[in-house]
């Protein structure tokens, strides 16, 4: 008898073999370990990305080009003087565009073509400044021309033609409005495939677009209702806001129909990595590094900053580019979704007619 149990303990057959290394590591990705461990170095590289990626937009910026308009002589000695010293202080390029009157130049400022003007006059030169275009270059050109002045010679008078509101004297208010829509709008997608996994595209699509909606209009009220750090065309920016966080909402969900549960890897590279460091909002665009600099305007945080910021300062001058930007990536990604919807991991069987307790009852 005890030789019989000792019989039964023994393993038999091809379950008592050891497994081979392709079976353990067969095992091992079926395993919920392996894609904690993957998860693990993502974020690992994705901090360091990160950090990166705003340490290098954001800790130095540069000038590199910076359009100013010039009204007033153009061959004047002591205008080309004080240009060519800006150009050397900053080691920058003035890209210098040529007005006949002191109204066209303000106009091209109002239409965010020229961030700043040089105004030559007979013995010196008056440079105005325009913060709400770009405060850190406006804080450059300030700073740079007074000392510039002395140096060539050049009585200077420099003025801020376009001030920032009280409330964000350093101009990141708009930045960070429309981040909290960018990162809102894909949490927002993630939390609905988590939590309401049964909803159809339809469903999917609307309810994306419901708390775009309310979300938007709790950023904006907060920020000029309760704290009054900007006074907001209200109805406008609240619809910059919503379509910002439906377009972010719908990337993620485009992508999570496209390759899974690794959708926050791309999404966090476009929406995050890249978009908001280049979207212009914390560090003007002639200040970034040229490729990101244009690269920005195509990305919906770029388009979302600058939409917000030309309603916020620059009302009468709106450009239909960044909500095309917006409204492009907002359409491609539900179409994506709209075609790939039999890949996206949710959704529900709907009951074909006369099944159920219809089909039951008779």
């Amino acid at each position: 008898m005890d030789d019989r149990h000792g019989d039964q303990a023994q393993p038999h057959g091809a379950h008592g073999r050891p497994l081979t290394q392709t079976e353990k590591w067969a095992a091992f990705k079926r395993s919920p370990f392996f894609p904690a461990l993957v998860l693990v170095f993502i974020l690992a590289v994705a901090a360091g990305l990160f950090a990166g990626s705003y340490t290098y937009t954001m800790a130095n910026p540069t000038p590199r080009h910076i359009p100013t308009a010039v009204v007033g002589p153009p061959d004047s000695p002591h205008g080309k003087a004080f240009a060519g010293g800006m150009e050397k202080a900053l080691n920058a390029s003035l890209q210098l565009h040529e007005y006949d009157t002191y109204a066209a130049a303000k106009e091209g400022v109002e239409e965010q073509e020229v961030f700043a003007i040089l105004r030559v006059r007979d013995k010196g030169v008056e440079l105005d400044v325009a913060s709400a275009a770009g405060a850190q270059v406006a804080q450059v050109l300030e700073q740079a021309g007074p000392k510039v002045g002395q140096a060539v010679g050049v009585p200077v008078e420099v003025k801020d033609l376009k001030p920032l509101q009280e409330g964000d004297p350093r101009g990141l208010a708009l930045f960070y409005i429309s981040l909290a829509a960018v990162i809102i709008g894909f949490v927002g997608a993630i939390q609905l495939s988590v939590h309401a996994r049964g909803l159809n595209p339809l469903e999917r699509i609307a309810f994306t677009a419901l708390y775009a909606l309310l979300g938007a209009f709790a950023i904006a009220a907060v920020v000029d209702w309760l704290l009054g750090a900007l006074h907001l065309p209200f109805v406008e920016s609240w619809l910059i806001l919503a379509l910002t966080m439906f377009t972010s909402g719908m990337v993620f969900t485009m992508f999570n129909t496209l390759i899974g549960r690794w959708a926050m890897i791309p999404t966090w590279g476009l929406m995050v990595l890249l978009g908001n460091p280049s979207s212009g909002g914390a560090v003007s665009w002639p200040l970034l590094p040229s490729v990101l600099g244009h690269i920005g305007r195509w990305l919906p945080p770029g388009a979302s900053v600058n939409a917000q910021h030309t309603a916020v300062y620059f009302g009468a001058s709106q450009h239909a580019f960044p909500f095309l930007v917006l409204a492009g990536w907002a359409l491609v990604s539900c179409a994506v979704f709209w075609v790939w919807r039999h890949r996206h991991p949710g959704g529900r069987e709907v009951p074909p007619r006369g099944s159920g307790a219809h089909a039951a009852g008779a």
